[in-house]
Parts: C-alpha cells; sequence; structure tokens
C-alpha cells in the first residue's frame, strides 16, 4: 500500500505526467527530455529524481550519459504503464511532447544510418566469408527454444539484432555492449521495432552489473574472438545464468585470415571445440555436442552449454562437457 501511495503521489504533477509518457517511448537522457518539455534542466533532473524514487522510473548510466525508462520491475511498472495508458490522447501539450520526441528518434535515426554506412563495407566483406546470416540466426533458435525462457541476456550485442529476435519470445531482453556507437544503432533498431521489453545497456562483459543467476539465456554472437580473455567473459556468462539456464556462443571455427586480426582487430583467429568446451566447464557449465555450419573459407561454430540445476547431476557423474568434444 506504501508503494502505491508513493508513486500516486509522485506522478501527480503536471510535468511529472509529461516525463512518465515521454519514457514510457524509449530510453531517453536529461537533455533529451529537457528539450523536448522545455524546461530547465535542474528543474527536469529533480522530477525524474521524484519519479525514480517513487519505483515508477529506471535510472542508469552509460559512460558520461544518464538514460531513463519506464520502471520495468513489477509493481512501479505496472502503475506506470497504467498511468500513461490513462492520460488523453487529445491533449495538445502530450501531442507537442510527442512530436518533439518523435523529431529526436529521427535525428537518432539519421546518425545510426550514417555510422552504418561509414562502417558497412568491412562489415559486409566479412560476411562474405562464410554463411548467411539467416541461417545462423536459425541455428541459434534451434537451441534456444521459445518455451521456458523469461529473461534473456545479449552479451556484445551490436546493433541489437539479437534482441530483436529474441525479443518477441522473451518477457524481458537486455543487450550489453562497450561501444556507444554501437548501442546508439541498436537503440534506432528497438524503437524501430516496437520492442518495449528489451533494454540496452553499456557493460564491459568481464564484470558485469548484474546480479548473479537472474537470466535464463545469455548468447555471445560473433563476439569472443575479439576478446582478451574469452574465459573470463565466458565465466562471467555463467554466474548470471539460473540453474537450467542456457549459455549459447556463436563464433569462428580456427582458420588463417590474418587481414582480419590485422585490418579487423580479431584478436583471435577462430576457437576450437576443446577450447571452448574447457571454458565452459570450468564456470560450472555441461556442454552439448557443437554445430558447425561450414562457409567458404570461414565455418561458423554454435557451442551451447547449460547450468544444472542441483539435482540434475549426481554426485561423481561427468559432466556433459566431458562427452562434447566427440562431436565434429
Amino acid at each position: 500500500m506504501d508503494e502505491l501511495l508513493a508513486g500516486l503521489r509522485a506522478a501527480a504533477e503536471p510535468t511529472r505526467l509529461r516525463l512518465l509518457q515521454l519514457c514510457a517511448a524509449g530510453e531517453l537522457t536529461v537533455s533529451e527530455l529537457t528539450e523536448i518539455l522545455g524546461q530547465s534542466q535542474p528543474r527536469v533532473s529533480r522530477h525524474l529524481k521524484l519519479l525514480c524514487e517513487a519505483g515508477l522510473l529506471d535510472r542508469f548510466r552509460e559512460g558520461s550519459w544518464v538514460f531513463y525508462r519506464l520502471a520495468q520491475h513489477a509493481q512501479g511498472g505496472e502503475l506506470a504503464r497504467l498511468l500513461v495508458g490513462l492520460l488523453p490522447e487529445d491533449d495538445a501539450i502530450l501531442a507537442l511532447d510527442r512530436e518533439r520526441l518523435e523529431t529526436i528518434k529521427r535525428q537518432r535515426a539519421e546518425q545510426a544510418n550514417a555510422y552504418f554506412r561509414a562502417n558497412a563495407a568491412q562489415w559486409d566483406r566479412i560476411r562474405s566469408l562464410y554463411i548467411e546470416e539467416k541461417q545462423v540466426e536459425a541455428a541459434l533458435q534451434s537451441l534456444l527454444p521459445a518455451d521456458g525462457i523469461r529473461d534473456l541476456l545479449d552479451i556484445g550485442t551490436g546493433t541489437g539484432r539479437m534482441l530483436e529476435i529474441f525479443g518477441p519470445r522473451v518477457e524481458r531482453a537486455v543487450g550489453i555492449d562497450l561501444s556507444r556507437e554501437m548501442l546508439a544503432v541498436a537503440r534506432v533498431n528497438l524503437e524501430r521495432a516496437k520492442l518495449r521489453n528489451c533494454s540496452i545497456r553499456q557493460a564491459d562483459m568481464y564484470q558485469l552489473s548484474l546480479p548473479g543467476a537472474s537470466f535464463d539465456a545469455v548468447i555471445i554472437h560473433q563476439v569472443l574472438h575479439y576478446a582478451e580473455r574469452p574465459g573470463q567473459a565466458i565465466a562471467e556468462a555463467a554466474r548470471v545464468l539460473r540453474p537450467g539456464g542456457r549459455l549459447v556462443i556463436v563464433d569462428f571455427a580456427p582458420h588463417d585470415l590474418e587481414f582480419l586480426r590485422s585490418e579487423h582487430a580479431h584478436r583471435r583467429l577462430g576457437f576450437a571445440d576443446d577450447e571452448v568446451i574447457g571454458w565452459c566447464r570450468e564456470a560450472g557449465l555441461d556442454a552439448e555436442p557443437v554445430q558447425r555450419l561450414p562457409g567458404d573459407p570461414l565455418t561458423v561454430s554454435l557451442w551451447a552449454a547449460q547450468r544444472a540445476r542441483p539435482r540434475d547431476r549426481k554426485a561423481g557423474e561427468p559432466a556433459l562437457a566431458e562427452i562434447g568434444s566427440m562431436a565434429t
């Protein structure tokens, strides 16, 4: 009762209702909200602070930027969405806020398109070396069935493609990446796809600011070949998996294309199965048979592993990782 009353009191002010409407449409910075509302930053920040304290908004930092969005937890998020749904569509001030928000979204989209244009050539060159992404995505979906996954984490989300694929199938999906440019692209893509249950964060894959055992599935898609410490990244992914949760890693099998290292910052020229399975085993995961998708000349490998439930393995029984290397 106290939380409900606190939320209602916090929302009972015109500017704060306007902020709720805007944050329901996506993740916005203080400067963007200030531009839309036409108010001073200190005033907007004060309103945002009250809404966050009441549990109606979530606040998160991305480098030097701070973003706000409608709360994701049960009670605060439900109340915020209920209040937004009660706002009149024909209110002139709210309509103007929506128009200004669309302008900001268009600007974001233009910046994202410019980034893609500047970098598309190198991505197209790499993709031409292996099979079509659609085949990789289909294999991924076969390894992560729709049932049983409520919360999904995509490590190194890049443009947010994995969130676009799996977002409609899960209750909550979170993508993390260190690149602010990539996150800007992902944010545009998620807004375009209207995936309100998906969010993105700037974060370090070696030290995730996420509680343990909080996700049913984790994806690491074409990320490890950039990593200095791939084993540590897998260990962090395993840490946030719930018992019974699944990790799927997509990357290249060993190859000798040195230009990927010199021209595209690849630190590793692919991974052997026993290496990846070993990291999974060290992280407490049971590996499954490896899937391979041959290309020319690069082969894509998909390694899946699961965190065993306490009752799944008997004392002294070997992990599946010990037999996973039999797959060829």
